[in-house]
């Protein structure tokens, strides 16, 4: 039984308001994969914010009709896709989907758009090895926090210094 013309406007509304919220999409070629993976695939997804969506390329095509932030994805729409929507952590979405591909040797990656640009499967892949947020913010803690100590450590310096300064002339005089 096929779709009514209100059941794909229906998916195509809701296809604008993901990619509205969305900074990333990633085009999969899904063939070969059941199920059970493609569930796999959206629980590995979650932890990131990332959407893994299955629809026809032409509802897709509707969807991204008229917005020229996502006009590129017009390329990878050949096939039989699924589309990866990232909202959060763009690297842990993708690190999710290498990791899934890994395991299932079924999916491939046709590309991607990122901020409006067509990614190649080198800039997808150096996306996926960047370290997490969480990294990130624990190697910046730490670049301030040595910053700080030896900032508090020339500050201690200065009075010292001049302490040592002034114990020497004053013995110097005495002598």
């Amino acid at each position: 039984m096929g779709r009514t013309l209100e059941n794909k406007q229906q998916i195509v509304n809701e296809l604008k308001q993901l990619l509205d919220q969305s900074e990333m999409a990633l085009v999969l070629d899904y063939q070969g994969l059941s199920i059970k993976e493609i569930s796999d695939l959206r629980t590995r997804l979650r932890a990131s914010n990332g959407i893994c969506k299955v629809t026809k390329n032409t509802l897709m095509r509707r969807a991204i009709d008229g917005d020229s932030s996502w006009s590129d994805l017009q390329s990878l729409l050949t096939g039989t896709n699924a589309f990866i929507l990232v909202k959060g952590d763009v690297g842990g979405a993708v690190k999710a989907v290498q990791a899934f591909q890994k395991d299932t040797k079924k999916s491939e990656t046709k590309g991607g758009l990122f901020e409006g640009k067509l990614l190649s499967q080198s800039e997808i892949k150096a996306i996926g090895e960047l370290p997490t947020k969480e990294v990130l913010m624990a190697q910046i803690a730490g670049a301030l926090n040595s910053v700080v100590t030896q900032v508090a450590v020339g500050i201690k310096e200065v009075p010292s210094g001049l302490a040592r300064a002034l114990k020497q002339h004053a013995e110097g005089v005495d002598n």
